[in-house]
């Protein structure tokens, strides 16, 4: 691991069993406009050939790092990413999904300008005609641009380990994890730029729930 390294933004990436769709997720990150940046792959169990692919990125970037744990769910595994990270800056990355060039460097440039932004979500596009089940009201769907998308949160490091992280819920714990942090610092959703491509894929959480 190289020490001397400090980013500023740190990328989390949980996957499981994602190796064919894994590859442009890393990719996306490497094609960056903004370029100090540490990605994290924690790997939540995968019994495919996620670590081999991942292996490959390794011997190229230096600011790539894998870890693996046992499977326990998106909200342990970002969690298990925040405390392994280093950056000023915190945000995530699905493996289903990918980043456009720029999108680092708008939600970096964003909370520069606005210093009193503790932390950012939304700006996302792809798979936009989609209804998710209401966790607030579960017998009602709510189109997805309502929700709040983990993976596009974007804040200060302070922020994510004053709040303890993400609640180890079974659906919604990027709702729950936006209104702890609402109470208590100050959060924007975006509309624009749409930069952070989501895909829903057929076992996601959303989409079988």
């Amino acid at each position: 691991m190289n020490f001397t390294h400090h980013p500023t933004i740190s990328v989390i990436l949980p996957t499981y069993n994602r190796e064919t769709r894994l590859v442009r997720a890393v990719q996306s990150v490497i094609a960056q406009t903004f370029t100090n940046w540490e990605l994290i792959v924690v790997d939540d169990g995968s019994t495919d050939k996620t670590f081999e692919r991942i292996s490959e990125f390794m011997k190229q970037y230096q600011t790539i790092r894998y870890m693996k744990h046992s499977n326990r769910k998106p909200a342990i595994s970002r969690n298990a990413g925040i405390q392994a990270s280093f950056g000023r800056y915190i945000t995530f990355l699905d493996s289903d999904d990918h980043y456009l060039p720029e999108h680092l460097e708008s939600r970096f440039i964003y909370l520069e300008k606005h210093p009193d932004t503790d932390l950012v979500s939304g700006g996302f596009c792809g798979d936009d005609d989609v209804y998710v089940t209401d966790c607030y009201h579960p017998e009602r769907k709510i189109h997805i641009q309502k929700c709040i998308l983990g993976a596009t949160l974007f804040g200060k490091r302070n922020l994510f380990f004053s709040l303890g992280g993400f609640e180890n819920l079974d659906y919604a714990e990027d709702t729950d994890f936006w209104k702890r942090a609402s109470e208590r610092f100050s959060v924007k959703k975006l509309l624009e730029p749409k930069t952070y491509v989501y895909e829903r894929s057929d076992d996601s959480i959303t989409r079988n729930r």
